[in-house]
């Protein structure tokens, strides 16, 4: 069972003694920061860090240009224009979060955001001036109630401030490892945060699993729509950052709040992986929403209509389908006309015509996917996770800035604002250095500290737990669970079942590995659950899988979504981007307050619920 209760301040974080099933690392590199993650968060961070004469080593999981930043269309939000000011955007991002922002990280958000953007400016991005101007050319999405979105591209605004940080990274001659997979955190005898192990997939200066010891480690993996059979995330997004933190202790909050972005090529019922997306910007120049009968449904149920915020504009979709028993509705821009789509909205037209849909001539089919996770591993406003040394920032965090809905181009901004908190966090004082003994956090590595560095070497203590491994095929079992059962419906019945398909998957894992499973009766007061799996029609392979990438994977997408269903089960309201059709109305005087989630070292879950809209600090004073 999960252990449930009300917390108002941090325990210090204590490492579970798990650790993913993987070889010993066979090298190492020593440095003073390693972040891990190539988008604007991690690329943000690590160029801060590198100018405050921090060793700054990047890993990415694929190539440094990769990350998801590149896919980001609409663009960044910031108060940037005449009358506007960061009090309105504080106001239009409370409303979007939905009573669950924590006002204190949207203050610093949109007050400092305006100069993190000119600072990116002065990094090299280049955003669309207006016409015959030198000023940047805004727009609006959802939830706004002005113009405040800066773009590049026309709709490429994430590929021109991807290409801008990693220039100026290569540049200033960071040491970047590309295509690893980060492992599992090290920590020292004191607990603290020593470094990561990975696994860098191919031939290079470096291959195989290794470490990168460092006193402090900054987590900007992105996010985990992969959990989910059709999302708008690239396949890298497999909630690795989650899965790690919580394996080494840290705190996770509000993983039930995914966002199901409500304007998503649909390719048919059967489409999976990444999906196109169809950018909020499109509604914000004037498309309108469109049912079966070709009628606009939104103007009167909101006073922004189609620029509601995604959560409300989401649900419209999926009520409307409902009543008129197809899959997907329309979004009409035909009367942009040619000339607007090629100029404003060059890649969304070309994704389009790639399928077989001209938005010049014809209404587009769209229907909600997976496409941002509000929640994340528990931050303060200096991006400290509850694991001293372990920062986290971009889509793997939880900083309180997006409550239960994020509004519409506020990822960016956060990334790149709490990408330079931390920075300045971590220019501070240095921290001790890590040994090169630091082992997965809270136990000894398999191998002897000797295997690194035979001059430091200390005797290994009690051997740590291995998390059996999911066969590679069953990333697609996890997924198919996730979206009947907890995708954009949601219901007692349904998630009931997802936990139970999960757990199944759980046990399967670990008969395989020889390993007895572990279960538990659900409980309605706590949900304590066992560790990380579940049911579904997945391979029964009597054969435990070998460590490899997939198998990573696939364990760490089951590892988030237990985690996702089990505070979607507890939270028994609708609110933000959270619904559930059992419990169709949101009730402050209940669940206007966090979930904070922590993985025990026998891997069931601990969720405590904070007293109030406000988190807790992360670190005792």
């Amino acid at each position: 069972m999960t252990a449930t209760g009300t917390g108002t301040g941090p325990g210090p974080a204590a490492g579970t003694g798990i650790r993913l099933t993987a070889p010993a690392p066979g090298w190492s590199i020593a440095a003073d920061v390693v972040v891990v993650g190539s988008g604007v968060a991690g690329l943000t961070a690590a160029l801060r860090c590198a100018a405050a004469g921090r060793r700054t080593v990047v890993v990415t999981k694929a190539r440094l240009d990769d990350g998801s930043t590149r896919w980001a269309q609409g663009g960044i939000a910031a108060a940037l224009g005449d009358g506007d000011t960061p009090e309105q955007h504080l106001a239009d991002t409370l409303v979007a979060g939905a009573g669950l922002c924590d006002e204190a990280a949207v203050r610093t958000l949109v007050t400092e955001g305006p100069d993190a953007v000119h600072r990116l400016i002065g990094t090299g991005a280049r955003f669309d001036t207006a016409p015959g101007s030198d000023e940047i050319a805004l727009t609006r999405e959802g939830g706004h109630h002005r113009r405040r979105i800066a773009h590049a591209g026309g709709d490429a605004t994430g590929a021109e401030i991807s290409r801008a940080l990693v220039e100026a990274v290569r540049a200033a001659g960071l040491r970047t490892i590309e295509n690893a997979l980060v492992l599992d955190l090290l920590t020292d005898a004191d607990g603290r945060t020593a470094g990561v192990t990975l696994h860098v997939m191919g031939e290079g200066q470096h291959d195989g699993v290794g470490a990168v010891h460092a006193p402090a480690v900054v987590l900007a993996t992105g996010g985990m729509g992969q959990v989910f059979s059709a999302t708008t995330n690239p396949a890298v997004s497999t909630g690795d950052g989650v899965a790690l933190a919580l394996r080494a202790g840290a705190e996770v909050s509000d993983l039930e709040f995914v966002q199901f972005h409500p304007t998503v090529l649909y390719l048919g019922p059967e489409a999976e992986g990444q999906q196109p997306l169809i950018s909020e910007a499109v509604r914000g120049e004037g498309a309108h929403l469109v049912d079966a009968d070709g009628t606009r449904f939104m103007v009167g149920q909101h006073e922004l209509a189609e620029l509601a915020p995604r959560d409300i504009v989401a649900k419209a979709i999926m009520r409307r389908a409902h009543e008129q028993g197809v899959e997907h509705l329309y979004l009409d821009g035909r009367h942009f006309g040619a000339q607007m789509w090629q100029t404003r909205f060059p890649t969304i037209l070309a994704a389009c015509r790639s399928h077989g849909i001209d938005p010049v001539t014809e209404p587009i089919p769209v229907a909600p996917a997976a496409h941002y996770a509000s929640g994340g591993v528990r931050t303060d406003l200096r991006g400290r996770t509850t694991v001293p040394g372990l920062y986290a920032c971009g889509e793997v965090a939880c900083t309180g800035v997006h409550g239960a809905n994020r509004l519409a181009s506020n990822s960016l901004l956060e990334g790149l604002v709490f990408a330079e908190r931390i920075a300045a966090d971590i220019a501070g004082p240095p921290a001790p250095e890590a040994t090169p003994n630091s082992t997965p956090a809270d136990g000894p590595d398999p191998t002897p500290a000797s295997a690194l560095d035979p001059a430091r070497a200390t005797a290994p203590s009690a051997p740590r737990a291995a998390l059996p491994l999911l066969a590679s095929d069953t990333r697609t079992a996890v997924q198919r669970i996730m979206t009947a059962g907890a995708g954009v419906l949601r219901s007692a019945e349904s998630l009931a079942r997802a936990a139970a398909e999960l757990d199944r998957l759980h046990r399967e894992a670990t008969a395989a590995a020889g390993r007895p499973g572990r279960a538990e009766p659900a409980d309605a007061t706590a949900t304590a659950i066992t560790a990380a799996t579940g049911t579904a029609t997945a391979p029964t392979d009597p054969k435990a899988p070998e460590p490899g990438v997939e198998a990573w994977e696939a364990t760490n997408l089951l590892c988030v979504a237990r985690v996702l269903v089990a505070a979607a089960q507890r939270r028994e309201e609708t609110r933000g981007c959270h619904w559930r059709e059992d419990h169709p109305d949101r009730d402050d005087a209940s669940w206007r307050r966090h979930f904070r989630i922590t993985l025990d070292a026998d891997r069931a879950l601990t969720l405590h619920t904070t007293a109030t809209a406000d988190f807790p600090p992360t670190v005792t004073p």
